[in-house]
């Protein structure tokens, strides 16, 4: 039998928008064999995994002005500008608390994608047992400059992004063969070049990372080409923001960020008929 996956990209806070569409999802009962998760979009995978429907907009909107959760402060006093502590333990652990026991029960297969920092190449990481495994969800979502190099599994990460920005093309290879795939930017968007000097600097012990991150524009335009070419042959599916995203990624205001959640249902509910019969054609 073929198996179905559902392949998210990151974004930081545009993320929130593919909350939007996975609470959609649990609305309506859908499920797949396999998730693949890239930074947001990992963090966001996990909870729907969970089956904990309006979890991650609950806290986003409560905790995104806390300088414990992400904030220049984080930053310059521990090297992370996502509190690692709170985000990782202190959240879900205490304050909103993550279903880990439904989590390790779901038979679907997850995945998260991070950079390995000596060989800048991707890593696609198997997660068991999320309490236990977490770090490596840190390490997806840790972007470069912005936060410490993870150590887990004996190797070093950083956000999966840098390397696989959408890994639709892998999981393929994985076995699934047919994906629900989830963008966080509009039809049409392409990436531009962005200035790598910083990177040179920070991470010039790591050339084959600073590498990576260089030719990033190019492979993720790449990687938009190839996912359009699948579209049409009916292999993926892609739910996209119906009109460009404006938030930052490290957007602050509640309201903004309910909008894109919205947005995210909307998008998802307006085009639920088509999933449904692109899942029964195949």
């Amino acid at each position: 039998m073929k198996k179905t996956g559902l392949v998210l990209e990151g974004g930081g806070m545009r993320g929130i928008y593919t909350a939007g569409v996975l609470d959609l999802f649990m609305d309506r009962g859908l499920a797949f064999d396999g998730v693949i998760g890239v930074s947001a979009g990992a963090i966001h995978g996990c909870s729907f995994l969970a089956g904990q429907r309006g979890r991650n907009i609950r806290y986003y909107k409560k905790y995104c002005g806390d300088w414990r959760f992400m904030s220049l402060r984080n930053l310059l006093f521990t090297g992370n500008i996502a509190g690692e502590k709170f985000c990782y333990h202190t959240l879900p652990e205490q304050l909103d608390p993550f279903d880990y026991e439904t989590f390790n029960r779901n038979p679907a297969e997850f995945y998260v994608c991070c950079s390995n920092v000596k060989t800048g190449k991707p890593e696609y990481l198997h997660l068991t047992d999320m309490k236990e495994q977490i770090d490596y969800l840190r390490a997806s979502a840790s972007l470069p400059l912005v936060s410490r190099i993870v150590k887990a599994g004996g190797k070093l990460l950083l956000d999966g992004g840098c390397t696989d920005s959408i890994p639709v093309k892998a999981f393929m290879e994985m076995g699934y063969v047919r994906n629900v795939v989830i963008l966080t930017r509009h039809r049409g968007y392409r990436k531009k070049d962005e200035g790598s000097s910083i990177t040179r600097a920070r991470y010039h012990r790591y050339p084959e990372f600073v590498k990576a991150v260089e030719q990033r524009p190019q492979v993720y335009n790449r990687t938009l080409e190839e996912i359009e070419v699948l579209e049409k042959e009916g292999s993926a599916f892609v739910i996209r923001p119906s009109i460009p995203l404006t938030i930052g990624r490290m957007e602050k205001n509640p309201q903004k960020l309910q909008s894109v959640y919205e947005l995210g249902y909307q998008d998802g509910a307006r085009c639920l008929v088509k999933l449904l019969e692109w899942r029964n054609r195949l």
